[in-house]
């Protein structure tokens, strides 16, 4: 009874503080994280934000570590619950190298998780631009959808494959609904084709697989901030409706005072374009992949990360935004 009562004594206070730090709270200062992406959920009136798990633990590449995608759950967009896993990918999976830029989208009744996926197996068909030598790796890298019943997942597979073309070095997929069409919109990478592009193309009503082929709305190097001499980055686009009925896009690139995100609008006010680029940069200061989402109280939030170098100081940015009707602006 006495050793019993002793080794109590001894692992109590281990319970204890092991509860506590699973129930501790997080301030948003304290997660690191690159391409946030917040969801707001009207229902639960929780704030879901979505990150790769080696934003927390370290150690891209390293297949002894957990690959997937992780979730904090806010009330107030201050604090944070710890983080859950809501995709894990087996070992077995066609790309688990790296894992960048999760998305979720709720569309009819169903969650989805767009997730970009690099493997570390290359292209052998690709090559460098004459003269470089110092080019990134060719890397297998797509946009793959996954599917759950609830943003807390688990998240899962439609196929073993890329929703992007397969032949593609491709990126930071995501959902834009068009006459109740879905579509993906993603980055056709500046490795593969030096001046980036973002595309899009049509998916099967499910969001199980792409229908048809990809379809090109503008490269990078249309827009005259964009000052990457290597070549032309496209990143982090998301698609946004103003109060006037206008379709504009934020994407990110680099401009003179590093990572920034720039402005697209649709001539036509379809996904069809023509589209060009406003002049005015929505944040230029070595921050990007933002996203746009509205609180609970109603106000407009541009959610991005910064710094973007160096690696390892990314934080959530949430700053207020103003739609004109013609554009967006910070307030």
């Amino acid at each position: 009874m006495r050793i019993i009562a002793t080794l109590s004594y001894i692992f109590l206070p281990c319970v204890i503080l092991a509860q506590g730090i699973e129930n501790k709270l997080l301030r948003t200062e304290e997660i690191r994280i690159r391409d946030p992406y917040i969801f707001a959920d009207t229902v639960t009136r929780n704030y879901y934000m979505y990150a790769q798990i080696d934003n927390r633990l370290g150690g891209e590449r390293d297949d002894k570590k957990p690959k997937g995608v992780e979730v904090y759950v806010s009330r107030d967009l201050n604090e944070w619950k710890q983080p859950q896993t809501v995709l894990l990918l087996p070992d077995n999976f066609w790309a688990r190298d790296m894992v960048w830029a999760p998305e979720m989208h709720e569309y009819k009744g169903k969650y989805y998780l767009f997730v970009t996926l690099t493997s570390s197996e290359l292209h052998k068909n690709m090559k460098k631009p004459e003269g470089e030598t110092n080019w990134p790796a060719f890397s297998k890298r797509g946009t793959q959808i996954f599917i759950a019943d609830s943003p807390m997942g688990p998240f899962k597979a439609f196929d073993n494959k890329p929703h992007t073309p397969e032949n593609w070095m491709a990126l930071d997929g995501t959902l834009y609904v068009e006459n109740n069409t879905p579509y993906m919109v993603f980055c056709h990478e500046w490795v593969e084709i030096v001046d980036g592009s973002i595309d899009y193309i049509q998916l099967a009503l499910d969001l199980s697989k792409p229908v048809g082929k990809p379809i090109k709305m503008f490269n990078a190097s249309e827009a005259k901030w964009s000052t990457s001499e290597t070549g032309k980055v496209t990143d982090g686009c998301f698609m946004y409706t103003t109060k006037s009925g206008k379709l504009i896009m934020i994407w990110s690139s680099f401009g003179v005072k590093g990572y920034a995100i720039g402005i697209a609008e649709s001539k036509s006010g379809k996904l069809k374009g023509p589209w060009i680029q406003q002049n005015e940069l929505l944040f230029e200061q070595n921050g990007g992949h933002g996203m746009i989402f509205k609180t609970f109280e109603n106000t407009l939030l541009l959610a991005l990360h910064q710094p973007n170098s160096p690696s390892g100081q990314e934080r959530l940015i949430l700053t207020e935004i103003e739609d004109t009707g013609e554009s967006l602006k910070l307030k």
